[in-house]
């Protein structure tokens, strides 16, 4: 069974940083384009950055120059770095793995930017 978990979600002041990891098992890992997505209370879930297997990278423009997205292949994981942090990216944090339309995802890890 395709396990996909989650790390690092938190609490954290507004223009604090925080790392998410999603640790990936029983996938061929470096096939999978990764991503993050999140979903605040009363929104649809929404894409926040993706990875190929080849490293090439998107982002949602809400968090352009902010956010880093990386993969590790030897690892099996994939990580979000979060920089400056604002309320508004609180959110529900899903980690994601896409292969031709074969979709697999995290439980998620709650995000929560607040002073």
């Amino acid at each position: 069974q395709v396990q996909l978990v989650e790390s690092g979600g938190g609490l954290v002041q507004p223009g604090g940083s925080l790392s998410l990891s999603c640790a990936a098992s029983r996938i061929t890992f470096s096939l999978y384009v990764m991503g993050w997505y999140r979903q605040a209370p009363g929104k649809e879930r929404e894409l926040v950055a993706t990875i190929s297997s080849g490293g090439s990278t998107k982002y949602a423009d809400s968090v352009k120059g902010r956010f880093t997205i990386s993969r590790d292949t030897a690892k099996r994981t994939a990580s979000l770095q979060m920089n400056s942090l604002k309320p508004e990216d609180t959110a529900v944090y899903y980690c994601n793995a896409e292969y031709y339309g074969t979709n697999y995802w995290g439980r998620g890890t709650q995000v929560t930017v607040s002073s």
